[in-house]
């Protein structure tokens, strides 16, 4: 059988490295990712590994890749992505490499404080800039003078007076003269910073503020800020004091303004001469730190993956054991077994390339424990192999459903679809994705989303396809017909007819329903020609009685599909028990469930083609209940067919020779397969214990009598257990095969969901819209297709889609594997570098 119809076989094998060649060896093995590593330093810390050193070291080149990767975001320099996978560097590269990246980020951080310390100094100078200006508008205004007049000797000498106490009698009073402080704060802290002044100095102190109008940028952080201009107007060191704290307790940025007109002038056109200088300084620096960016970001993901790669060699090499010696590596992986010779390969690279002149070499062992489970897969397969593996992991060799479930799963979603539109539309989405697959491959962090459905695009094609072949069957596309072939449903009376009726006011005319009925030759619609080629008749679309026949068809449809489908899943359950050679399992199990199964609804299935073959529309008045009947057989109640008025026999209930016979002997071999499958087995390992234990008391002497007899009654603790596990299972299989047989009457239950909503939707939208027979009626038909398209792409195939695939999903675990899939294994995951120029870390790693 191929690789993927069972697991590949696994062999747990020993490595032995040279300590020289060690570290080649393991990375050509990564570079190969056919091995699993077995952790043999479980007990052994973290950090007193032999390579703990080298894992820090590359911890710390990493920590600078990640700080130059954010420079470059930062300043929006394109990182180039790598198209080739590197092999993973030498030990000596390196070292090469931690040198050239501590050089660069030395460098880089160089530049980010002289850069920062120049913005700094130029965004002081364009506030002091804007200071002076204000200054300079102040003096030139006048409103200096104004403040200086409004300052009266007595208005001074009061306020002099409620601070410092009364003032000697017979000094003259002395006029104070006002200075000023100037600066700038944030905008939003204006009003508190003013309302603070006026506190502390209860009115004495002026305030003027205005706000600047460009924004300045922040050189710590980057980001624009809005700050305002002040000037605090003051007499007296002690309140100049005060506003010097108020200010450093808002972080107001103070500047030196002279208090003469053409000195502020003077230091203006010394400030604009400094800025343009600054600038040509700022743009110098930062056109040669854009330059040392633009070189990094051409490595920076190079680098990254040989980091990472050197990181993972060491991780793994923790993992191994060294001999007494000192001079070999000693590790345990498991490997398939047709990949030994590439594995003795590449450690014979391994060795070259560190230039060993003893050679690594590999050998198999033999152990109890049980192997991962490996399925070799492709783009296309890969994703029903995850559809499988999410219900559990396969048990080693044991027969994988992904093959089956390939064609399975996605037909079972197209019976539940069933519309050809819908599933044309689906297919195209896919086709998409299928073209622009390299392109959208080489993404990277296209979010769990989108990653999701690209991994799906083959489930997602073969599902649109599968809705097309059974929407075709269904003869529904977008809740409409297409009369292909010509209906096999001829009209005897036209509609023009019955319109001239009306109009001649024919007041016994009643327009009748169009019901499709083919024994009625006196209906206006008959029936000839025979069966349509494909699917149904295009007639049955505006029948009266559609939902009738279709659902009678579909609901007999998935009875035969799921009967089909356990079937199936019961059957592959001989290839397990022959492989792991269990042969009562066959004798036991697969034989009375195949019997007990078939007993009951398998022959449900044959009486439902008999029916359809053997009853035509002429005897459609005595066709058999198969429900009725099913039940009555499970009752053993067999009733007599009663008689028409013409004499001849109903065929109601019994409809074939010795039908009561051959279901009385049907309900008596299935309840026997109730005590076959339960006391079967467990009866067999009894006395197969039995025989063993007599077998080994005639090897041994008399002396182990009394030990034989204890482990006896070890077997009948395991008989007991034996019995309850198949106990278990029994009832599970027999209550399971009602109960999955009405599941899998989901099928048409989601069918008629979907084609029900599809016309709700066309006769709500798109019907209206043809109703229109003016002019207004295209741009009310384009906006009534808009609303159509959106709910039919959101509603039908989304919403819709997402619930038959979930509903397909559940047919297939619940349904179909429980019969043959135990699911009990752990997944094959080997060392493999390849994966980190994927974005996956290796799980040694």
């Amino acid at each position: 059988m191929g690789s993927l119809f069972r697991s590949q076989e696994m062999a747990l094998c020993q490595v032995f490295l040279q300590s020289e060649a060690a570290y080649c060896c393991t990375a050509e093995l990564g570079e190969l990712g056919v091995a699993q590593f077995r952790d043999l330093n479980r007990d052994v810390n973290a950090f007193q590994r032999k390579f703990v050193n080298e894992i820090r070291r590359c911890d710390d080149i990493e920590r600078i890749l990640r700080f130059l990767e954010k420079q470059c975001q930062k300043e929006k320099v394109p990182i180039l992505r790598l198209g080739e996978n590197p092999l993973t560097p030498s030990p000596r590269e390196l070292a090469d490499l931690e040198t050239t990246l501590e050089k660069l980020e030395l460098e880089m951080k160089e530049f980010n404080t002289n850069y920062e310390a120049l913005q700094r100094n130029n965004m002081d100078l364009l506030e002091l800039k804007h200071v002076l200006r204000k200054a300079q508008t102040i003096f030139d205004t006048g409103e200096m003078g104004a403040i200086q007049d409004s300052a009266s000797h007595a208005e001074l000498m009061n306020s002099l007076t409620s601070r410092c106490g009364p003032v000697a009698s017979g000094s003259p009073p002395r006029e104070a003269s006002i200075s000023f402080m100037a600066g700038t704060i944030l905008a939003s802290k204006v009003q508190a910073f003013e309302r603070l002044i006026w506190r502390i100095s209860r009115g004495t102190i002026l305030v003027r503020c205005s706000d600047i109008e460009t924004l300045l940028q922040d050189p710590h952080t980057g980001e624009d800020v809005r700050k305002s201009i002040f000037f605090a107007f003051y007499q007296g060191e002690q309140l100049k004091s005060r506003v010097k704290k108020v200010c450093d307790a808002f972080r107001a940025t103070v500047f030196p303004c002279p208090d003469q007109p053409q000195d502020i002038r003077e230091m203006s056109i010394q400030i604009m001469t400094r800025i343009e200088d600054l600038k040509t300084l700022l743009g110098h620096t930062q056109q040669h730190r854009q330059q040392v960016l633009t070189a990094s970001a051409k490595n920076v993901d190079s680098w990254t993956v040989k980091v990472r790669k050197i990181k993972a060699v060491y991780s793994l090499m923790n993992c191994f054991n060294i001999d007494t010696t000192q001079r070999c590596f000693i590790g345990e992986a498991w490997c398939p077994t047709q990949d030994l010779e590439r594995i003795r390969m590449a450690l014979l690279r391994g060795s070259e390339a560190a230039e060993c002149s003893v050679p690594s070499f590999i050998t198999p062992l033999k152990t109890n424990d049980t192997p991962p489970t490996y399925h070799k897969t492709n783009k296309f397969t890969s994703g029903f192999q995850a559809i499988v593996d999410t219900y559990g992991v396969a048990t080693y060799r044991e027969v994988n459903p992904a093959p089956f479930t390939v064609i399975t799963f996605p037909f079972l979603f197209g019976v539940m679809f069933g519309d050809a539109g819908h599933g044309l539309v689906m297919t195209m989405m896919a086709s998409v994705l299928l073209w622009k697959e390299k392109v959208i491959s080489k993404q990277k962090d296209m979010g769990e989303i989108a990653s999701t459905i690209f991994g799906g695009r083959y489930i997602i094609f073969l599902m649109g396809l599968f809705s097309i072949y059974t929407g075709l069957i269904y003869n529904d596309v977008f809740s409409r017909s297409l009369n292909i072939f010509g209906s096999r449903w001829s009209a005897q009376r036209s509609v023009y007819n019955l319109s001239e009726d009306a109009a001649n006011n024919d007041t016994t005319f009643v327009f009748p329903t169009f019901q499709l009925d083919p024994t009625n030759t006196s209906s206006d619609y008959i029936y000839d020609n025979g069966p349509y080629p494909f699917g149904l008749d295009p007639a049955w679309q505006l029948a009266t009685n559609k939902i009738n026949f279709s659902n009678s068809y579909k609901m007999k449809m998935s009875v035969i599909l799921g009967v089909i489908h356990m079937l199936f899943g019961i059957c592959l359950s001989t290839f397990n028990h022959t492989y792991f050679k269990k042969k009562i399992n066959l004798i036991c199990e697969f034989v009375p469930q195949v019997i007990f199964l078939s007993c009951m609804f398998g022959y449900l299935v044959v009486l439902l083609f008999y029916k359809w073959i053997v009853f035509t529309a002429d005897k459609s008045g005595c066709t058999p209940g198969l429900l009725i009947g099913l039940i009555n057989m499970f009752l053993l109640k067999h009733q007599e067919n009663p008689v028409n008025k013409d004499g001849t026999e109903c065929t109601i209930y019994s409809f074939y020779p010795h039908q009561s016979t051959v279901e009385t002997i049907l309900v008596v071999v299935a309840v026997l397969c109730f005590p076959w499958m339960l006391f079967g087995k467990p009866l067999y390992n009894r006395w197969h214990t039995k025989r063993a234990h007599y077998s080994e008391v005639h090897n041994i002497d008399e002396a182990t009598t009394t030990e034989s007899s204890t482990d006896d009654g070890h077997a009948g603790d395991g008989f007991m257990d034996v019995m309850i596990y198949q106990g278990i299972h029994t009832i599970e299989f027999c209550l399971g095969v009602v109960s999955n047989t009405a599941s899998y009457l989901r099928l048409w239950a989601l069918s008629l969901a979907h084609t029900q909503l599809s016309e709700v939707i066309w006769s709500m939208a798109l019907a209206r819209g043809f109703a229109f027979n003016s002019i207004l009626g295209v741009p009310v038909l384009f906006c009534i297709f808009s609303f159509w398209a959106i709910g039919s792409l959101c509603i039908l195939i989304l919403m819709e889609g997402m619930s038959a695939f979930l509903h397909a999903l559940r047919l297939h675990w619940v349904e179909f594997q429980n019969k043959f899939y135990g699911g009990n294994g752990y997944p094959f995951e080997p060392f493999d570098l390849r994966q980190i120029h994927e974005g996956v870390m290796p799980e040694s790693a």
